[in-house]
């Protein structure tokens, strides 16, 4: 049995991931009170015959998560079945957060009286912040739509096989600030900008007059082959470390040009060897 256990905060797309999952076969549960999940794997487990091969679990603040080593205590009971285990934990920037709520007029399910929706947002941050800290995969929806989230949760979960870490590599503009949900970032300002170039600024770095600027320059080869190379040396050592995702964010000032060419020739390069792999770009409109 393979289970994955959905966590974050309202309105961050929970719900969103959980029809994701069960769409993909998968035995969904919302909400379940966080006490109650050793008790329930242990039920699945002794279900003959065996039919709950996929599980997902929503687990929230509603959930009673106010004690910040009852997660871990949990965790330790449940492994003990030695199952293959996944956290994911869905995360959004407050302002976000805030229009969302503002929107769809929906109370938030911290909210008491007198609680502004702000100061509810914070507590449920702090009430999660012990499963957010042991997450194995972690996904900022800020800049997201519903179909974007969908994608990358069937990209990063369902698409992925047990036994080979998944990939994600990412363009972004600093403009925007840097992605939350990364591991590791590449700050690729430094190379020779092509949106100061006239008839190349309202083009992408996937479009060939792009590539073809940026490839007439040594320090774009030399950049590339830098990340290329610490990428292809060092994955393989995160894997031996039973990490089960990597998100690699490569940036430049508007996320458009150079972070985009090079996110689409790394991850060219990348799929000779590794199949787990999968690309965004997150301020390419």
């Amino acid at each position: 049995m393979k289970l994955v256990i959905v966590s974050g905060l309202s309105g961050s797309g929970k719900t969103v991931a959980l029809h994701t999952l069960e769409d993909s076969g998968f035995y969904c549960i919302d909400n379940l009170p966080l006490g109650m999940l050793p008790e329930l794997v242990d039920n699945m487990l002794n279900t003959q015959p065996q039919v709950y091969d996929l599980v997902a679990v929503a687990i929230d603040a509603r959930s009673g998560v106010d004690n910040s080593d009852r997660f871990d205590e949990i965790m330790r009971q449940i492994n003990k079945h030695e199952l293959p285990v996944k956290v994911l934990f869905l995360t959004c920037d407050t302002s976000r957060l805030l229009k969302r709520f503002s929107e769809t007029r929906r109370k938030h399910p911290l909210s008491r009286q007198g609680l502004p929706l702000a100061d509810a947002i914070q507590q449920e941050k702090k009430l999660l912040e012990d499963i957010h800290a042991n997450a194995d995969l972690s996904i900022d929806s800020s800049s997201m739509n519903v179909h974007e989230l969908r994608q990358m949760i069937i990209d990063r979960l369902t698409s992925q096989t047990d036994s080979e870490m998944g990939i994600l590599i990412q363009s972004f503009g600093f403009k925007n600030g840097v992605p939350a949900d990364t591991d590791f970032v590449f700050d690729v300002r430094c190379l020779p900008n092509p949106h100061w170039e006239e008839g190349l600024k309202p083009l992408s770095g996937r479009d060939s007059a792009v590539i073809k600027y940026l490839e007439s320059y040594a320090d774009v080869e030399e950049m590339f082959n830098s990340i290329f190379n610490f990428l292809k040396d060092w994955m393989p050592r995160f894997e031996k470390e039973n990490r089960s995702y990597i998100t690699i964010s490569i940036g430049c000032t508007g996320g458009k040009h150079r972070s985009v060419y090079l996110v689409e020739r790394i991850t060219r390069a990348l799929q000779r060897e590794r199949a787990n792999l999968s690309l965004r770009h997150r301020d390419l409109l």
